[in-house]
């Protein structure tokens, strides 16, 4: 591992998996931590917790969908929501740079309140520090989030129900906010209006997994789509295979990847999840996506398979085939 920390180990790719598994888990490791699921799951006399905490760094603070107060919300209630939880209570902490506008301020904080009151949760604590000019790029913020978990859906955090045959399944198009984020960061001029699928997912989620049996949810933030299944076949030793031509992505997020370079497996979303399911059930998953504004474009876009076990195999549009690896360094850093 590199001696000083670079871009890349905030990726959620291969460097971030070594970053956590050779400094954290080594000293901080404990049964509920070895799980390295979105959100602690903790025994409760009454009923299972899921705790869960995550720092905002975007850049810029302010994009076409949102803001990074917005952002703060939704990842930690998505983070709750996909580990089986019902999202009840949020802390903000905040670290501002000297000379921070207060209207900027007044904003990002309006946006979170907004998007707490959409979602159903209450910010109930938090923390403000301020540091000197320069020693800060404009604001950080933490927030840190509270759930109940139903006894019937603590497995859906560690997927330990995965089963050969399983369905999996995305809600929407891929890659919206990484490319939202890079044009606004780049002061780039689209033809077509790209924004951030920067949502909160809970009401969603709650839906499907009261009327659907569900094996593993992941939200496909840092890294993408790819970055979760290559993590679900090394965890489990199973085999994934994957179809192209069923990934949902729209053609000016599609054309910019590849003006850009960028593989659209691995560009950042704020408003998409993954679903591992048994077939049995996808149908009924895919009805009931589609039924909301949140999961319209949902498809099934693989299945679990006992064929390369702990690979991830994406069958080509073009009738071939290749391996999809976890991402190696940093394809755009800063976009959470």
């Amino acid at each position: 591992m590199s001696k000083t920390i670079l871009l890349g180990h905030g990726s959620g790719g291969r460097m971030t998996h070594q970053l956590i598994q050779e400094i954290f888990v080594k000293y901080f490791n404990n049964e509920t931590l070895s799980e390295q699921t979105d959100a602690a799951i903790l025994e409760n006399p009454n009923k299972k917790i899921a705790f869960t905490t995550d720092s905002y760094v975007v850049d810029p603070l302010f994009f076409p969908g949102g803001n990074i107060g917005k952002l703060a919300v939704c990842g930690t209630v998505n983070d709750l929501a996909v580990s089986g939880a019902q999202a009840l209570y949020l802390s903000c902490g905040f670290i501002i740079e000297e000379g921070f506008l207060f209207d900027d301020l007044e904003t990002i904080v309006k946006s979170m309140a907004e998007e707490a009151f959409k979602a159903g949760v209450k910010i109930v604590t938090g923390d403000t520090k301020v540091v000197n000019k320069s020693k800060c790029d404009k604001i950080f913020i933490n927030t840190s989030g509270i759930g109940i978990v139903d006894n019937n859906h603590t497995h859906i955090a560690s997927g330990n129900k995965i089963s050969i045959g399983d369905k999996i399944i995305i809600n929407g198009s891929i890659g919206d906010h990484g490319i939202a984020i890079m044009g606004s960061r780049e002061n780039l001029k689209y033809e077509t209006n790209i924004e951030s699928d920067c949502a909160s997912l809970n009401h969603l989620i709650n839906k499907i997994i009261k009327q659907c049996e569900i094996h593993f949810m992941r939200d496909a933030t840092r890294g993408g789509i790819a970055s979760v299944v290559c993590e679900i076949t090394q965890k489990h030793k199973i085999g994934i295979a994957l179809d192209e031509s069923r990934i949902p992505i729209k053609e000016s997020v599609r054309g910019l990847c590849e003006v850009f370079g960028f593989d659209p497996l691995y560009v950042a979303n704020e408003g998409k999840f993954v679903i591992i399911a048994p077939k049995k059930d996808a149908n009924k998953i895919l009805e009931l996506l589609q039924a909301d504004e949140l999961g319209k474009d949902a498809a099934i876009i693989g299945e679990i398979t006992e064929n390369h076990l702990g690979k991830v195999i994406l069958n080509t549009s073009i009738g071939g085939k290749r391996m999809v690896d976890m991402l190696a360094g940093e394809q755009l850093p800063r976009i959470c």
